[in-house]
C-alpha cells in the first residue's frame, strides 16, 4: 500500500503544536520542491538564533530612549502619613532652644523699635517738626578751636620743575599747599596738569608709573583764590585761616576759610626766608606753627 507523504502545511502545523519552529523542520527535499524563493530571515541553527537574539537585546539596551519618562513623585500611603504625624506629635520639646529663640525674637523687636524711633526723630528734625536734642545744641554753641593758619604758596607752571619740587618738599614739612591759577593747556584738559603734578610730587624724579611714592602735600588749581588775593606775580606766600582745599560750595560766608590772607610775600626765596618776611609784616603769630614744623625736621 502506497504511503502518502503528509503535506508541508500539515507537517508545519504539527511541528508548531510540538513547539518546533516550522522553518527549522523543513527538509532539504521540501526546499528543493518549493523552488527558489525569498531567503528566510531566521538563523539556520539554534546557536546562531541565540546569538542574534543576544545581539538584538544589546542594541536595544544601548540605544537611547527617544523620550525619558516624566518623574513621578512617590505617593505616601495612609499608614506612612499616620506614622509621620505621630512622630511629629511625639517630638520632645527643648526648653533651651525655645528660650533662645524667644530671647532672639524679643531682642530683634526691641532693636527695630529703637531704630524706628531714632529715624523718626532725625526725620522730624530735618523737616523742622521737632527741636534738636540738647547735645546738638551744646555742640552748636561750643566755641570753635583756635584758628590755625595754613601756608599757601601761589605758583605757576612756568616755574622750573626743580624749583617746584624744592617748594613741595618744604611745604610737606610745613603742612602747606601748592596753589596754581590754572592748568597747562587750559582747565578743560586734565592730562597735562596730572603729569605736572606727578613731576612735582614724585619723590624719585626718575620713577614712572602709578606705583611711585608721592609727597604728602596738597596741590590745588584755584583761579578764584588768585583773584581774591590779587596775586600779580609768583611765587607768593600767604597764610590762610582754615582749609584752603575745601570746595567753595561747602564754605560759608563767615567761615575762616572765606577770609583771605592778611599779607602776601613775593620773591623767589626759600620758604624759611618767606616765613621771616611774613613775620616782619605783622604775621608773626600766623607763621609760628609753620616755622616750628619746618625747622623740626
Amino acid at each position: 500500500m502506497r504511503i502518502s507523504r503528509p503535506s508541508s502545511l500539515s507537517l508545519g502545523a504539527a511541528l508548531a503544536l510540538a513547539g518546533v519552529p516550522y522553518a527549522l523542520a523543513q527538509t532539504a527535499e521540501e526546499q528543493q520542491e518549493s523552488g527558489p524563493g525569498p531567503a528566510i530571515g531566521a538563523p539556520a541553527t539554534g546557536a546562531q538564533a541565540m546569538e542574534a537574539l543576544a545581539s538584538a537585546r544589546t542594541r536595544q539596551s544601548e540605544a537611547p530612549s527617544a523620550r525619558s519618562p516624566s518623574p513621578v513623585p512617590p505617593t505616601s500611603s495612609a499608614p506612612m502619613r499616620k506614622r509621620a504625624f505621630e512622630a511629629l506629635r511625639s517630638r520632645k520639646p527643648s526648653p533651651v532652644l525655645e528660650e533662645r529663640a524667644r530671647a532672639a525674637r524679643l531682642a530683634g523687636e526691641a532693636q527695630l523699635a529703637r531704630d524706628r524711633e531714632a529715624m523718626g526723630k532725625r526725620l522730624a528734625q530735618a523737616l523742622g517738626l521737632e527741636a534738636p536734642s540738647t547735645q546738638a545744641i551744646v555742640d552748636a554753641v561750643t566755641p570753635a578751636a583756635p584758628r590755625s593758619w595754613v601756608p599757601v604758596l601761589f605758583l605757576s607752571s612756568s616755574i622750573p620743575i626743580t624749583t617746584l619740587r624744592t617748594y613741595a618738599g618744604q611745604l610737606e614739612r610745613a603742612h602747606g599747599v601748592l596753589a596754581f591759577r590754572g592748568a597747562p593747556g587750559g582747565l578743560t584738559k586734565v592730562g597735562p596738569m596730572a603729569k605736572l603734578s606727578a613731576e612735582i610730587l614724585r619723590l624719585d624724579p626718575g620713577c614712572e608709573g602709578p606705583a611711585c611714592a608721592m609727597r604728602n602735600v596738597q596741590l590745588i588749581v584755584d583761579p578764584i583764590l588768585f583773584r581774591q588775593h590779587g596775586v600779580a606775580r609768583v611765587p607768593a606766600l600767604g597764610m590762610l585761616p582754615g582749609d584752603p582745599t575745601q570746595p567753595y560750595c561747602e564754605r560759608e560766608e563767615d567761615s575762616p576759610t572765606s577770609t583771605k590772607a592778611a599779607h602776601l610775600v613775593y620773591g623767589d626765596a626759600a620758604l624759611t626766608g618767606m616765613f621771616e618776611a611774613y613775620a616782619r609784616l605783622g604775621g608773626k603769630e600766623e607763621v609760628r606753627d609753620a616755622q616750628t614744623r619746618l625747622e623740626r625736621r
